[in-house]
């Protein structure tokens, strides 16, 4: 797996990413976005008829607790490590504990309530940073997106990050190398 050390490069260390790149982060915008659009669409039932919570909030669990360590420490410059994910899978824990002893049953409205808007944030942060890193070319993580735009705004150099999981570097690193770029 890959480090969710914060190692944050000067500014102008990455190259932009040419059009694939692009392409790419918008693909992942845009189906981080439909996700969250699934999971609003369900959101006035959280759960099903026999008592389960929703197999769309389980869809996004795994692979929500294995990007939150990213998406808060490249996104809020923060040196967490694995800290955000711990936390989050700790507190769905414990909610799932209380419920159980409360109530009987692990998957309660509360727990479903809890990790829906955790999903909810996760993906909306993701998703419209990928699109926004698409659209203005942000070199390296998208999670970054958002310093770039402000540098690019104000005229303040932000740093920046390599993707540290994902098919984002390569293909970054395969477009610099391109003739027609």
């Amino acid at each position: 797996m890959a480090s969710t050390n914060l190692k944050l490069d000067p500014p102008g260390t990455l190259s932009r990413p040419g059009p694939v790149g692009r392409v790419v982060r918008i693909t992942f915008g845009l189906i981080c976005l439909w996700y969250v659009a699934g999971l609003i669409e369900i959101s006035a039932s959280v759960k099903t008829s026999n008592g389960g919570i929703r197999e769309t909030i389980w869809n996004g669990i795994v692979i929500g607790l294995f990007l939150i360590s990213y998406v808060i420490n490249i996104g809020y410059s923060r040196a967490w490590k694995k800290w955000p994910a711990v936390a989050s899978a700790g507190v769905f824990a414990l909610i799932a504990g209380f419920s159980y002893l409360t109530e009987g049953i692990f998957q309660t409205q509360t727990l479903a309530r809890a990790i829906w808007s955790w999903e909810v944030y996760l993906f909306s942060h993701l998703g419209i940073a990928f699109l926004v890193a698409g659209v203005i070319g942000t070199p390296g993580c998208e999670m970054r997106a958002f310093h770039d735009l402000f540098s690019r705004l104000t005229g303040v150099p932000t740093q920046e990050h390599v993707c540290p999981v994902g098919p984002l570097n390569p293909i970054d690193r395969w477009e610099a190398r391109q003739s027609w770029r």
